[in-house]
């Protein structure tokens, strides 16, 4: 999966769990809680999803790796990578 494919999946789960959000005016810096306004059942939500979407586990202590699109993307990219190995 290539880094453009995980950010499509982060923004695609993202705008389900907070359909108001546009997916086209997030930026890549854009916090999902202090810029986009997710509460914290929205951030579960998203994990969640993000998980049975892509299968990778992401810890609550992981949860500021996260934050924003482009650092989900270097996150989930890891993850992927290591659980391929």
């Amino acid at each position: 999966m290539t880094k453009d494919e995980i950010r499509a999946a982060f923004l695609e789960e993202l705008s389900r769990v907070a359909p108001d959000i546009d997916p086209a005016t997030v930026g890549d810096d854009d916090h999902i809680q202090d810029d986009l306004e997710l509460d914290s059942m929205d951030v579960l939500n998203l994990v969640a999803a993000l998980h049975e979407r892509l299968g990778v586990n992401i810890p609550e202590r992981s949860y500021p790796e996260i934050a924003t699109p482009a650092l989900a993307v270097v996150y989930l990219d890891a993850a992927l990578k290591s659980a391929a190995m």
